[in-house]
This record gives C-alpha cells, structure tokens and sequence, in this order.
C-alpha cells in the first residue's frame, strides 16, 4: 500500500504545509514515517540536553555577575530564566520554520500538527509544557506510553495534537514527483 495517496500537494514557501488531511497517516500505511522513532527522538532529546545545558551554564556564568553585583537581588530573576530556557528553546524551534529542534534536525525529525499542518508556537509551548510537567510527574512512563502506539507518540503528543516523523521520508512522500 502506497502511503503517498494520503498526502496533499499544497505547500508553503518551505516546501510542504498541510502534507496530509484529516489525521496522521496510520503507522501501516506509511510505516517510513515512524520507523526508529522511539530511539531517534530519545538520541535528539539528548543532544538538546546538551544544548540547553551549554546556554543555562553560560547563562549562569554572566548571572552570577549580576546576582553579585546586585548582592543577591537578581537571585529569583535568575533562577526563573533557569527554568523558562528549556521551554522557550523547545518552543522556539519546534514552533518555528524548521518545526524541530537541533537534536530532532540531526535525527531528521520533525513535528507535525495532527492534522498534517505545521504546529504554531502556542501548540509548541503546550507541547512543550506538558512534556515538562509529564516528565517530572512520571519520569519513564512518558516514554511508556510511545509503547503503546505505532506511531510512537509519547503522552505530551497526544494531548497537543502532534505527531513527531521522520523528515526525510515526510519530504519524500511530499514530493510531486513521488505520485507519478
């Protein structure tokens, strides 16, 4: 079964936009979508750790600065940047042009809206939040549920209406020239 008859043509100035209609493609219809995605997102996870670990330290280093110099007055506004950088920086880029993250770009994911649109920033930011307060509620069990499934979708993807797929074969199955 040929996975390209649920796709739409209809593109934006980066190449796709409303790439299917109705709900996500069924994992075997078009199982190229969600092949690896399990070990693929928990790698991209990863190295945004990496990431944000890097900008918070590098936060923190010029913070202190001005926690000293204000003898400790910048200590909450500080702390609370320490938490909204994992947040705006997941929210950021997965409601942005490219609709993921570094670690996702270098797995070649990308999120998608239920509904085959690209995600806004608000359904990134909810995506996002409930990722954040899903993991420090359940830890593993966020994982657990992508068991469950076959498209892999983790919890915070249920309830945010997106769908993480490969990009490459998303970009493939997009193409014109694949539904000739």
């Amino acid at each position: 079964m040929r996975a390209v008859s649920v796709f739409k043509m209809d593109s934006d100035q980066n190449g796709w936009a409303g790439v299917w209609s109705g709900e996500a493609p069924d994992a075997l219809a078009s199982p190229e979508l969600y092949d690896g995605i399990r070990v693929k997102r928990l790698v991209a996870y990863a190295i945004d750790l990496i990431i944000i670990a890097v900008l918070l330290t590098v936060m923190w280093v010029i913070g202190i600065f001005f926690v000293a110099v204000t003898f400790g007055l910048l200590t909450p506004v500080l702390t609370l940047a320490t938490a909204l950088v994992p947040i705006a920086y997941h929210t950021a880029l997965i409601g942005g042009p490219a609709n993921a993250t570094v670690g996702m770009r270098v797995m070649d994911l990308r999120v998608v809206a239920w509904n085959g649109n690209r995600p806004g920033y608000a359904q990134a930011a909810l995506q996002t939040v409930l990722f954040y307060v899903s993991l420090t509620i359940a830890t593993f069990l966020v994982l657990a549920i992508s068991f469950f499934n076959p498209r892999g979708r983790c919890l915070h993807d249920l309830l945010a209406g997106t769908v993480t797929v490969n990009d490459l074969h998303l970009r493939r199955l997009a193409t014109p020239e694949r539904n000739t």
